[in-house]
C-alpha cells in the first residue's frame, strides 16, 4: 500500500559559511623572553650606595647562559690570582732565603762543607728537574725536533761558556759572606742589574730610556747610604774586598744572563728545558773540575758529602728551585711580581737577620733598601714601548 507514496524531502541546506578567524598562537610558539627577577625590596641596594644600582636592580636578567659565563670568568679569574699570589710567595720567600742559608751554613765562621761539593750538587739537581719537565713535555706532546735532546755541536758549544761564568759567580757568593752580612748581600746583589742593563745596550743593542738610567744612579746611591756606617770610623760597613767581589759577581751574572739570552733568542722554537738542560750539564762538568783542583783531597779522604748539615741541604733546594720559580712567575704572573718579591726580600732578610745573626737594623740601611727598592722598580716600569 505504501508502493506508490513518494517521500518528498526537503534538499538539505547549504553548509553554513564559517566565519574564517585568525588562528590564535600559543605562547610557546614564540621565543621564550628572558625572565626578570626582580628583588625583594628589603635586599635592593639604596640609592647611591655602592654596588649595583636601584634602577638596574628593579630588573636584572637571570638567564643560565649569563649566570654560567659569569660563574667561569669569576673560577678562571680566582684561579689565575691563587696561582699568582702562590708564585710571588715562593719567589720572596726563596729569594730572601738565600742569603740567610749561607750565612746560617757556616760553623763557627767558616764552611765544614766543601762549598765546590754544594755548587756541583746544585747543578745536578737543577739539570735533573729539567729532565723531568722534559719527560712531561715528551708523554704529553711526543718527541718533536723542538724537544729532542740530540742536537748539533754548533749548537751545543754556545754553553760552556755562560755555564763557566755563572760557576765562577756562584762558587763567589760563598766568599763573599766573609766581608759581607746577609741584609748587605741582597742589598748589593742588585748590582746586576745595572750591568746587565749596560750589556743589553751593547751586546743585544737595546735602547735605554732616561728612566732607566736615572734608575741606575738611583740603584747605586741605595746601595751606598744602606752600607753607612755613622757608628764607625770607617764610612761603610762593607770593606772594599766586599764591594770588589760584589762588582765581580754582578758583572758575571750580567754578562752570563744577557749571553744565555742570546742564545735562547737565536732559537726561539726550541723546548727552554732542553737549552737548560745543556747548560747544567756543562755547570756540572766545571764543578767538578773545581772539586778537582780545590777540594780534591779533602773529598777522597773525608767524603763527598762532608761536613753537610740538614740547614746545607736546605740552602741546595733553595738554589735549584728559585730558578724554577723565577720562570714561573715569566710564566704565570709578570715582571713587577719579581720587582716585588726582591724589594720584599730585602726587608725580610734584614728582619730575619735581627733574630737570627743579631743585625742592627740601622736607619741608613732602611733608607737605602727604601731608595734600591724605588729604582728597581723604575727600572721595570721605565723600559721603552717596544720591549714592553
Amino acid at each position: 500500500k505504501y508502493r506508490n507514496l513518494s517521500v518528498h524531502s526537503s534538499p538539505p541546506p547549504p553548509p553554513e559559511r564559517l566565519e574564517r578567524r585568525p588562528a590564535v598562537r600559543l605562547p610557546c610558539a614564540r621565543s621564550p623572553a628572558p625572565l626578570h627577577f626582580r628583588p625583594p625590596a628589603s635586599l635592593r641596594p639604596l640609592p647611591g650606595s655602592p654596588g649595583i644600582s636601584a634602577a638596574s636592580a628593579s630588573s636584572i636578567p637571570f638567564t643560565a647562559t649569563a649566570t654560567s659565563s659569569l660563574s667561569t670568568a669569576g673560577m678562571n679569574g680566582k684561579n689565575s690570582w691563587k696561582l699568582k699570589s702562590v708564585v710571588t710567595l715562593a719567589l720572596t720567600l726563596l729569594t730572601s732565603s738565600q742569603a740567610i742559608l749561607i750565612v746560617w751554613s757556616k760553623r763557627a765562621g767558616k764552611y765544614e762543607y766543601s762549598v765546590t761539593t754544594a755548587n756541583f750538587s746544585v747543578e745536578a739537581l737543577k739539570c735533573l728537574l729539567s729532565l723531568l719537565a722534559l719527560y712531561r713535555t715528551w708523554n704529553s706532546q711526543g718527541v718533536t725536533e723542538d724537544n729532542r735532546l740530540t742536537t748539533s755541536f754548533d749548537e751545543v758549544s754556545v754553553y760552556p761558556i755562560p755555564a763557566i761564568l755563572y760557576m765562577v759567580k756562584n762558587l763567589l757568593q760563598y766568599y763573599i759572606f766573609a766581608y759581607v752580612d746577609a741584609p748587605a748581600y741582597q742589598i748589593l746583589k742588585n748590582l746586576n742589574i745595572i750591568s746587565t742593563g749596560v750589556l743589553y745596550r751593547i751586546i743585544l743593542k737595546k735602547k735605554l730610556s732616561e728612566i732607566q738610567w736615572a734608575a741606575f744612579i738611583l740603584l747605586c746611591a741605595g746601595c751606598t747610604t744602606a752600607q753607612l756606617n755613622p757608628s764607625s770610623d770607617h764610612v761603610l760597613q762593607t770593606p772594599i774586598q766586599g764591594w770588589v767581589m760584589a762588582i765581580v759577581m754582578a758583572l758575571l751574572s750580567g754578562f752570563a744572563g744577557v749571553y744565555t739570552e742570546a742564545i735562547i733568542k737565536k732559537r726561539p722554537s726550541r723546548n727552554i728545558n732542553v737549552q737548560n738542560f745543556w747548560l747544567y750539564i756543562f755547570g756540572m762538568l766545571f764543578n767538578l773540575v773545581a772539586i778537582c783542583v780545590q777540594d780534591f783531597d779533602a773529598v777522597m779522604n773525608k767524603g763527598f758529602f762532608h761536613g753537610y748539615s740538614s740547614i746545607t741541604v736546605l740552602m741546595i733546594l733553595n738554589h735549584a728551585l728559585s730558578g724554577i720559580a723565577v720562570s714561573m712567575v715569566m710564566k704565570y704572573a709578570d715582571n713587577i711580581v719579581k720587582v716585588y718579591s726582591t724589594s720584599v726580600a730585602m726587608l725580610l732578610t734584614a728582619i730575619v737577620s735581627v733574630f737570627l745573626f743579631g743585625f742592627h737594623l740601622s736607619l741608613a740601611f732602611f733608607l737605602g733598601s727604601t731608595v734600591v727598592s724605588v729604582s728597581v722598580y723604575l727600572h721595570s716600569v721605565g723600559k721603552p714601548q717596544q720591549q714592553k
